[in-house]
């Protein structure tokens, strides 16, 4: 069923001043595929203040944005059930006026995509209330558990953005990797570039060309062919921790993108459902109060009873 939506003329207010154009069209129009807010983007169809623009451009206070007609395509698409709902609402650690953080399970995506109906994002829409206009204020893989962090406005959420990347914030990670370290502590620097294979699979990789990237692994316990290990994450590429393990011969086991299928099925076998990555803890300073937070995630109950039975 299609369905039109008339051109408009906005006028930028401090909430979504600082949000990218691309990010705030996707919002805004909703129900078009955003293949297309990039070709409206690309082919100048969007303007600001009367000139085109590129879709990374951030917007700013009082920017007059005009958006053409488009036509909305309107499918049946799951929504998330009041089981999910509850889920994601029991997750919650940690609320305050500017933010939200949560436990997030092992399986759900943090926004919609391609291939998934809904993410953390769009249940807690469903939820609404106060939780109406949540951001993500930085991303965990789907099969990654742990500490996520979601900005009430955007301001904060600008606020957030910079507070993570500051060397004050600490990252924890809690994971289980094959094979025996065999240092206490092994600091990786490697940069990290994104590839497209011709399947169209979105890889990392190792590239001197790349972003930089630095990882912290510590070992925390020895098993009898696998380690316990706490990471630190001195930046945030996506799939860094997975890609810098494997690099060291230690890839996380359960990962199905950069680990080894035969280690995968053994511990499959042995009763572990999921990836063993866990983002365990997050130390920073609140965009609200300027003290410091300290964030932590327990381990899900089934990863704690597989340790036990490792021993």
């Amino acid at each position: 069923m299609h369905k039109k939506f008339d051109s408009k003329h906005i006028v930028i207010t401090e909430n979504n001043a600082g949000q990218r154009i691309d990010n705030f069209l996707i919002r805004f129009i909703g129900k078009i595929p955003n293949s297309r807010i990039y070709q409206m983007l690309r082919k100048g169809e969007v303007r600001v203040n009367g000139g085109r623009i590129k879709q990374n451009y951030k917007l700013k206070n009082n920017d007059a944005v005009r958006i053409p007609p488009v036509y909305l395509f309107e499918k049946q698409t799951l929504k998330p059930n009041q089981t999910i709902q509850k889920k994601i609402l029991d997750s919650i650690i940690f609320e305050d006026e500017g933010l939200v953080a949560i436990n997030k399970p092992a399986g759900i995506v943090v926004h919609s995509g391609s291939r998934q109906s809904y993410g953390v994002i769009e249940i807690f829409r469903a939820i609404g209330g106060g939780y109406q206009s949540l951001e993500l204020a930085h991303r965990l893989d789907k099969d990654t558990s742990g500490c996520l962090i979601l900005a009430k406005n955007i301001p904060i959420l600008r606020e957030l953005q910079k507070i993570m990347q500051d060397k004050k914030s600490i990252k924890t990670y809690t994971a289980l990797l094959s094979g025996k370290m065999k240092k206490k502590k092994d600091i990786i620097n490697s940069s990290l570039r994104k590839n497209i294979k011709s399947s169209g699979e979105h890889m990392v990789a190792i590239d001197e060309k790349g972003k930089t990237a630095s990882t912290v692994f510590f070992r925390s316990r020895l098993y009898k062919d696998a380690t316990l290990a706490k990471i630190e994450l001195i930046t945030g590429r996506t799939h860094q921790i997975r890609v810098h393990s494997a690099s060291m011969g230690n890839f996380v086991i359960g990962d199905k993108k950069y680990g080894d299928k035969t280690v995968n099925y053994k511990y499959r076998k042995l009763g572990l459902k999921r990836m063993f990555l866990h983002a365990k803890s997050l130390n920073f300073f609140s965009p609200v109060t300027k003290k410091r937070i300290i964030i932590e995630a327990k381990l899900e109950k089934s990863l704690t009873e597989f340790l036990d039975k490792l021993d």
